[in-house]
């Protein structure tokens, strides 16, 4: 198995460069960069409806059907919702040997703009759920993988898929060269600010891209805390609460009979407090300031559907100072089982430790906490505001060459987020100056775009034929 054959081929403490770049052409000799490209379901493959069917076996029984109708709807719905799936799958591919902390769900739609604590928009990866150290191929395969299957859903010619996946993992190898002749400083101050992604608009789309872009940007720093509170509340009573919208937004007054939802609202509470406590000392002044007034369920994504996830609703100075704050179960990542179990014990953590060592900002709530008792069971969460200045991409109106543009940013980016937790040198030298790995990729890509929609396929079928419940998908389906 590729995880058996992954020895840990990072440098010893106080290796050189030079070291540290011959570990990574010796790499080469055991691992060909051409054998990446290779992908075909081995006759044992994994029942994939049986891995989702595992997932749902922990999650609230009565959103499954939302889960499986929104992954029905498109192979590219169906390969957001399916990372335990590919999971499975790229834990028999080739690997270098070389780890870094990987996201864990890297496919195009994870990237996005995002605020910093000082108010600036970034593009960077948004989720987290799945991260682990692991082998840094398999993040770069599902990226690439994604355009392919995005790129079809538009409807996109093979040489216009192959420009763009060649695109983004040259953007993705120049980038790790580049980050391998960096100092360590200079690697961890290094983002994409909004001024450089109008740059990098300007120079490489139409002006119709670029208003795009402008647009989304703009839109971006509408979606926050009082964007929601005009959104999701209404006043009841004389006071303001999170207003019903089932079943995607449900308050707990509606969910929950009065002695259970009391026994709740208790333990959210107590969830809330003890998640403060892993906030930084500013921060958690902070969170004291504000008071929660409300709650609710809320269904997010497409593969997190099922999860326990709630929002919260909490007031500060007065009525018109509302912050909204996710909170997420977090269960084992999906890649556990081939590249090991995380160091951490509360899962909620390692999501929090996995996106502060990846992000270049990250959000000033973000913490988590673990509660015990809740629901019958102890149950990991992280927690997070709901929305802070997020910027979604919508793939379906790009173009082949908005997509292209739009992949080397991805590329970038995720260099950027290994790099700080790989040996970037190792990395480097193992990928190279030519383009044996980029056009691996692009084989891999197409073959495993394939595989993807025999799996849709696979499930389409099984609702039809009444094996899974499927639901309509609602609105929403896009956020986490």
């Amino acid at each position: 198995m590729p995880q058996e054959r992954a020895s840990q081929l990072r440098a010893v403490p106080g290796a050189t460069p030079e070291e540290r770049a011959a570990l990574g052409r010796a790499a080469r000799k055991r691992v060909p960069r051409s054998s990446h490209g290779a992908y075909e379901p081995p006759a044992d493959r994994p029942d994939p409806l049986a891995l989702l069917e595992a997932q749902s076996a922990n999650r609230v029984r009565e959103l499954i059907p939302i889960r499986y109708g929104r992954m029905t709807e498109s192979p590219f719905r169906f390969y957001r919702g399916a990372a335990a799936v590919m999971a499975s799958d790229l834990a028999r591919t080739p690997v270098s040997g070389i780890r870094a902390q990987l996201c864990g769900d890297a496919h195009l739609m994870n990237f996005r703009l995002l605020a910093s604590p000082e108010r600036h928009l970034l593009f960077d990866i948004n989720d987290f759920d799945e991260t682990l150290p692991g082998p840094w191929e398999w993040d770069v395969k599902r990226l690439a993988a994604s355009l392919v299957i995005a790129a079809r859903a538009n409807g996109f010619t093979d040489k216009e898929r192959a420009r763009i996946v060649r695109a983004t993992v040259r953007s993705y190898r120049e980038s790790m060269i580049r980050f391998a002749d960096m100092r360590n400083l200079d690697v961890w101050y290094a983002k994409t600010d909004e001024d450089r992604l109008k740059a990098m608009a300007a120079d490489s789309l139409p002006a119709r891209g670029r208003r795009r872009v402008a647009g989304v940007t703009a839109k971006a720093r509408t979606r926050d805390s009082l964007q929601a509170f005009a959104k999701l509340t209404e006043v009841s009573g004389g006071q303001v609460r999170i207003a019903p919208d089932p079943p995607l937004v449900v308050p707990i007054a509606d969910l929950l009979p009065d002695a259970e939802r009391r026994a709740t609202e208790k333990q959210f509470r107590k969830l809330l407090r003890g998640y403060g406590r892993s906030l930084p000392s500013d921060r958690r002044s902070l969170l004291t300031d504000f008071q929660a007034v409300d709650m609710a369920r809320k269904v997010v994504g497409v593969g997190s559907v099922g999860t326990r996830c709630w929002i919260f609703l909490l007031l500060g100075r007065d009525g018109g100072d509302p912050l909204f704050l996710q909170a997420k179960e977090a269960d084992s990542s999906v890649l556990a089982p081939y590249a090991g179990a995380s160091a951490y014990r509360n899962q909620g953590e390692r999501v929090v430790a996995g996106q502060r060592l990846m992000q270049a900002a990250g959000d000033i709530f973000l913490g988590w906490e673990r509660v015990e008792g809740f629901d019958g069971k102890r149950r990991d969460f992280y927690v997070r505001q709901l929305r802070d200045w997020k910027g979604v991409v919508e793939p379906e109106l790009m173009v082949p060459r908005g997509m292209g543009a739009f992949g080397e940013l991805c590329g970038t980016t995720l260099a950027r987020a290994h790099a700080r937790s790989g040996d970037r040198i190792a990395i480097a030298a193992y990928l190279g100056h030519g383009d044996t790995f980029d056009r691996a990729l692009e084989t891999f890509a197409e073959r495993y775009a394939d595989q993807n929609e025999r799996d849709h396929r696979a499930l389409v079928d099984a609702v039809a034929a009444g094996r899974l419940p499927a639901a309509g998908a609602g609105a929403g389906a896009g956020g986490k």
